[in-house]
């Protein structure tokens, strides 16, 4: 099973913001959204950083309210882990449990084509396990 696979059921939507977008207008992203992380992309839609829930919570523990007026570039990671979409799912899973974190941007020939939540990895892994339940019942069963 390949990232392919999870953007071919979840749909490749990626919310961006500029690296100037304010700490507290990203809340608000993520908030109305429901969703745990956006991508910092520069005017050339390269990927700048990942901005995450647990970025906004240290940055916010740190600097208290006045984080909320500072720009999203100032709190981001800036060293992004990508992968494309012919990596496979144990791959994914695999490092974002090294690297402890839980959204990956899917980049294909140098374009954001995607993102995947640990939330879409397990879903899958879940969703495979069972398929593997379910045949190996019907082989037991035509045994």
């Amino acid at each position: 099973m390949t990232v392919s696979a999870i953007l071919a059921e979840k749909g490749n939507a990626v919310i961006t913001v500029p690296p100037g977008t304010g700490l507290g207008e990203v809340c608000d992203i993520l908030a109305e959204r429901r969703i745990g992380a956006v991508v910092v992309a520069d005017p050339s839609g390269r990927i700048a950083g990942i901005l995450s829930e647990r970025d906004v919570v240290r940055a916010v523990s740190r600097d208290r309210t006045a984080a909320l007026a500072r720009p999203a570039s100032d709190f981001m990671t800036q060293t992004v882990q990508t992968c494309a979409p012919g990596d496979t799912i144990a791959e994914v899973m695999a490092w974002m449990t090294a690297g402890r974190f839980r959204h990956i941007p899917v980049v294909e020939g140098g374009r954001l084509v995607g993102i995947v939540s640990i939330g879409d990895v397990v879903k899958q892994r879940i969703a495979a396990a069972e398929r593997e339940a379910e045949e190996m019942r019907t082989y037991i069963h035509m045994a």
